[in-house]
């Protein structure tokens, strides 16, 4: 289906996760491959079906009653009439019921993301700010010297695609397969390198040309535990060394 808009439960959720506590309170039902919540929303006119899995993921489908069947207009980007507007508004608000109810919150999307960040705290004192306001990148954090302000890490939430178009005008080879899903997000880390470094480091899995950012001294590691947390931590303190304020 061309025109795919991202998903309404991965705006809703990507920040989130549930706790199985809250999840049995609010009515969801164990099913065989996790949990299930049902309810009406529009005065009936839909059905909104949330499904969890075991890995804490959240899907969701919207019934329209009438006829029984699913509702694919709230899906495609194409459909934008007023009408389809109110669906999607009002099924939103049916997730964001949830995720107020059954989930906690979380700095950024990728668990390792968030290892990472307490390791960066751990090791330097540092915790992450959001400098871009309200923007679309609102949720970008960045982890500064306290001495000079200067990053020595970015960890953003991207689509796949948009960081496989990076590489491949880098480097004119095809990304990985990762990389080519086509409405897929994953966190990344820009950390700065040596130059003369990259070349070596690009052949290791989840290092990649800098996305938005100087690629001859920087570049974006994906946070989805193609590196181990070890290994991100040593790019970590490269990046820390080459930014730090030099001493006289």
């Amino acid at each position: 289906m061309t025109g795919v808009i991202m998903l309404i439960e991965e705006k809703v959720f990507r920040r989130k996760r549930p706790v199985m506590e809250r999840v049995l309170q609010y009515g969801f039902r164990k099913t065989l491959d996790g949990f299930c919540y049902e309810t009406a929303f529009m005065e009936g006119e839909f059905r909104a079906s949330v499904f969890l899995d075991r890995n804490g993921k959240i899907t969701g489908k919207v019934i329209d009653v009438m006829n029984g069947e699913e509702y694919h207009p709230l899906r495609v980007e194409t459909y934008n009439g007023a009408y389809v507007n109110t669906v999607r508004n009002a099924y939103e608000e049916v997730l964001r019921k949830i995720a107020d109810a059954c989930c906690t919150d979380v700095v950024f999307v990728a668990e390792q993301s968030n290892r990472i960040a307490a390791l960066i705290l751990q090791r330097y004192g540092i915790g992450p700010d959001f400098p871009f306001g309200t923007s679309p990148n609102e949720a970008y954090g960045t982890f500064r010297h306290t001495d000079n302000g200067k990053w020595f890490a970015l960890i953003m939430n991207i689509k796949c695609a948009a960081l496989a178009e990076t590489v491949k005008k880098e480097t004119g080879q095809e990304p990985d397969v990762l990389l080519q899903k086509d409405n897929a997000h994953v966190d990344v880390i820009n950390l700065k390198t040596v130059p003369e470094e990259r070349e070596a480091l690009y052949k290791e899995t989840g290092i990649f040309p800098a996305y938005h950012m100087n690629h001859t001294h920087w570049i974006s590691v994906t946070l989805d535990d193609s590196l181990t947390d070890n290994r991100v931590m040593q790019l970590v303190d490269t990046s820390f060394r080459l930014t730090e304020k030099k001493r006289r």
